[in-house]
């Protein structure tokens, strides 16, 4: 995405320790897979193994390592077109007029937008382990949505 696009959105949140968390845990899968696939001709084992199980195996590393990634992608925008949530597969964007705040309940390990008749999107961008972080950023959030829905 380009910084244009960026432009427009007041608050951009993004989880901080399970998006590093994520990161490493993505590159040690393909170490060792790159590592096992190496090992794999070298050691005396009784299996005949070929290039093509070595690309394999490093291959299933970058593939599990892809799938971990996928837990680094959650953020929220909120701006005047609304509240963009993106978690781990999809992003939606909703419409000021829909949203009825964004709360954070006692044991939730993120947070949520409140929708009306009892729905709700979680908000994997706010998370309750990032603590201090999680804070600011319900309150800015709550700052932007002031300014939004008071007019």
């Amino acid at each position: 995405m380009s910084a244009k696009n960026d432009d427009q959105w007041e608050l951009i949140a993004r989880p901080r320790k399970s998006r590093n968390a994520a990161i490493v845990a993505a590159v040690f899968l393909v170490v060792v897979h790159v590592t096992l696939a190496i090992l794999l001709r070298t050691e005396q084992t009784g299996v005949f193994f070929r290039l093509s199980d070595q690309l394999a195996m490093a291959g299933l590393g970058c593939v599990f390592a892809a799938g971990v990634l996928l837990l680094a992608r959650p953020r929220l925008r909120v701006g005047p077109r609304g509240i963009a949530v993106r978690n781990v597969l999809n992003e939606r964007v909703v419409d000021w007029d829909l949203s009825q705040g964004l709360s954070f309940p006692d044991g939730a390990a993120w947070a949520r937008i409140e929708l009306p008749d009892d729905e709700y999107i979680s908000v994997m961008a706010i998370q309750s382990n990032d603590r201090d972080y999680a804070v600011d950023a319900v309150r800015r959030f709550r700052a932007v949505e002031a300014e939004y829905t008071a007019s």
